[in-house]
């Protein structure tokens, strides 16, 4: 019999599935010689400070550094209260272990993500047990049954993944060690008042500092006047078109009076064609999507996304086994998957218009094992999706058209410039017209982008033309823009290297040698953070610094926290451990070392403040009695819970609760009033599954088996 644990509970359902496995029961399946047991993600975390010496419950700033001999786990907190254990995390647990001793199984199996935290999330949980059956590992991109059954048959000793392992934990003790140590002594330091705490981070602040440089530049932006001189054109068959001064290929001049003179001279004066250039240009599309780009796109095309929903929603499809695996820094596939990508594109490209017009090929643009780091490119599964969420539907079309595109021809145009010469000694430079002509529409079909491009009229060289019109027009040269999630994605997956253009070559070395801000799997928590924290701030789809990350940038005396040099080759180290190049040993020392250095360092630094925290007293409202055990139920972060929770009530209504979400609904305070009141709430404006809207009475009642609650719905005519 083998163990095989997965990373959640969706997973385990795949594997299931995948191994025909029917029998279901508490917390696993059974079937078949396989037992599939699950996480909920982390069921360990790093014991707390306090944990280590109760001493560390009270922060002063003598007692830090803090660093561990050893460094131990423990079953993870419960959301709502850090002192006590998360039970279902801790009933899991119990269980897992239970699975594993059982005299019948001879094998475990960690099935979690293939990826550093994955890695870890196994092991934790494995070696906790200090188990002496044999441990393999499942390494898969896709949960379709296909890919699920072929996994099994070439599964690894878990002693191959140890430099994977290896990079896990430096990361998560080398993030411990920065922000328990210098999240503690900066909020002693530098803040003043109780109930939060100035955040720093390895990958927190180097974020900030990129967002904060571009508002500076911004703030510190000098616009300066420039002009452009316009000809309108008519050629002898009547037909008109334009060009701007070009005078030794600059068309914007600082001095209007230069192009005043050029203006006076064309009064009355005729023209001539001296060249025309007419060259093909063949356009290659997009490459494939990493999670990065996929963010960036999604981010900039629709409204009210973020790059954390992104993650969410593609995390959702993956385990749905709609898609591989979303949380890959690579933009091409490995060549062992060619004949799977052709049975994919196969099954996708039927009924499509534009049909006849996709051919598979292996082209090294999308197959190239040199330029995959980990994981391929996200592409969809052979698997066509029943029934997806509007934005499931969102991120899946568009992750299917940008494989799609990569089988459809080469698009190709025709760019056009005619260059106009004035008939006249004193006019030096020349007009340049730009067009272009869409040939060959290509790939640009599969989301039928548009050319806005100037059309120019046939004309020759030697041409003989008439002016009819002139503009000489007034111009400022315009600030840098504020960042977006897009372009600080697309600055963090390569420390600013390659940043213009997400095709370019430099972009990709940069991404393959690790050289990074976090990992894809990081950013978007990274930027929520922030946001969650209050150094940075969203306007529209620009991300600004508030007047405390500033001030952060500004004061807090560890500027190598803020460099991006510094981080990338944090990062990229953490890579070189993957890839044997590096020990974890060497580089826990390096951060320990650092940590110890800066806490010193902030110790040392002159008193001053950069957070203020008013004291001011808040009246909470009590919404109505708790059903469990009489106490006020109240509002707070995460949800409307019980008052009495620290004696052990866990009665709660969470506010992303899943039931709810999946209908677009959040409980509200009158929502929830209203339940405790009547034990019924009327709630209209439902969005079911298709997305028609509806009104229904929920009830929010116990579970006859357990302490949890579960809604029950009844629609109202």
């Amino acid at each position: 019999m083998k163990v095989i644990i997965a990373e959640k509970p969706s997973v385990a359902k795949n594997i299931a599935d995948a191994l025909n496995i029917k029998g279901r029961n508490d917390g696993y399946y059974e079937g078949n010689g396989y037992i599939i047991t699950w996480a909920f993600g982390h069921l360990l975390q790093l014991l707390d400070a306090k944990d280590y010496d109760e001493k560390m419950a009270k922060w002063s700033l003598e007692k830090f550094p803090f660093i561990p001999q050893k460094f131990r786990y423990k079953v993870k907190s419960d959301p709502r209260n850090r002192d006590k254990e998360d039970f279902g995390a801790k009933k899991q647990l119990k269980l897992i272990y239970q699975l594993i001793k059982r005299n019948d199984v001879d094998m475990v199996i960690s099935a979690c993500d293939f990826d550093r935290e994955g890695q870890i999330i196994g092991d934790t949980i494995i070696y906790n047990l200090k188990t002496h059956k044999q441990v393999y590992r499942l390494l898969l991109n896709e949960w379709t049954p296909d890919e699920v059954l072929k996994g099994l048959q070439q599964i690894k000793p878990n002693s191959e993944m140890r430099p994977l392992q290896d990079a896990g934990i430096s990361r998560q003790w080398a993030d411990w060690v920065i922000g328990i140590n210098l999240t503690s002594v900066a909020t002693l330091k530098y803040q003043k008042g109780k109930g939060k705490v100035l955040n720093i981070g390895r990958v927190l602040l180097p974020t900030l500092k990129i967002i904060y440089d571009r508002d500076k530049a911004i703030e510190n932006f000098k616009p300066e006047e420039y002009f452009k001189l316009a000809a309108t054109f008519q050629t002898e068959d009547n037909k008109e078109y334009e060009g701007i001064y070009f005078d030794q290929e600059e068309d914007k001049f600082k001095a209007k009076e230069d192009l005043e003179f050029i203006e006076q001279h064309l009064i009355s004066q005729t023209a001539t064609i001296t060249r025309k250039q007419v060259e093909q240009k063949r356009e290659y599309p997009p490459y494939l999507f990493n999670l990065s780009n996929l963010q960036g796109f999604v981010t900039s095309k629709f409204k009210g996304w973020t790059s954390d929903k992104v993650l969410k929603v593609s995390q959702s499809l993956y385990e749905k086994k709609y898609i591989t695996y979303p949380r890959t820094a690579s933009v091409v596939l490995e060549e062992s998957l060619v004949g799977k990508v052709a049975k994919v594109l196969d099954i996708l490209k039927k009924g499509l218009s534009y049909e006849q017009e996709i051919t598979f090929t292996k082209s090294k643009r999308v197959f190239d094992n040199s330029k995959v780091e980990s994981h391929s490119a996200i592409i969809p599964t052979y698997l066509l999706p029943k029934s997806l969420t509007r934005d499931e539907e969102i991120v899946y079309t568009a992750i299917k058209n940008r494989f799609i595109m990569q089988f459809m021809p080469v698009a190709v145009h025709e760019e056009t410039k005619i260059f106009t010469k004035i008939n006249n000694s004193e006019i030096k430079g020349e007009f340049i017209s730009k067009g272009k002509v869409q040939l060959v529409e290509g790939w640009k079909k599969v989301e039928q982008i548009e050319s806005m491009d100037t059309i120019l009229p046939i004309v020759n060289q030697n041409d003989r033309v008439s002016i009819i019109d002139h503009d000489l027009s007034s111009h400022t040269t315009k600030p840098p823009k504020h960042h977006t999630e897009k372009t600080l994605l697309r600055v963090m997956e390569t420390c600013g290297r390659g940043y213009g253009d997400e095709d370019s070559e430099d972009m990709m070395a940069a991404i393959l040698s690790g050289y990074s801000i976090g990992t894809p799997a990081t950013r978007a928590e990274t930027i929520k953070k922030l946001k969650d924290v209050g150094y940075i701030a969203s306007q529209n789809k620009n991300l600004i610094c508030t007047e405390l990350g500033m001030k952060l940038v500004e004061t807090f005396p560890i500027k190598d926290l803020f460099d991006l040099e510094f981080t990338g080759r944090l990062e990229k180290t953490l890579s070189d451990i993957e890839k044997l190049k590096f020990t974890k040993e060497n580089f826990l020392n390096f951060i320990f070392d650092f940590t110890t250095e800066s806490v010193n360092k902030i110790k040392t630094d002159k008193d001053q403040i950069i957070n203020e925290l008013s004291q001011v007293k808040t009246t909470i409202e009590v919404l109505g009695k708790c059903p469990v055990c009489g106490h006020g139920i109240i509002e707070g972060k995460k949800g409307f819970g019980c008052s009495n929770w620290k004696n052990g009530c866990k009665f709660v209504i969470w506010k992303n609760d899943k039931f709810l979400a999946t209908m677009k609904k959040k409980p509200t305070k009158t929502m929830v009033k209203m339940l405790l009141k009547n034990g019924v709430a009327t709630v209209k404006g439902l969005t079911s599954k298709k997305g028609n809207k509806f009104d229904a009475n929920l009830k929010y009642e116990k579970n006859p088996d357990n302490e949890y609650y579960s809604w029950k719905m009844e629609f109202l005519k």
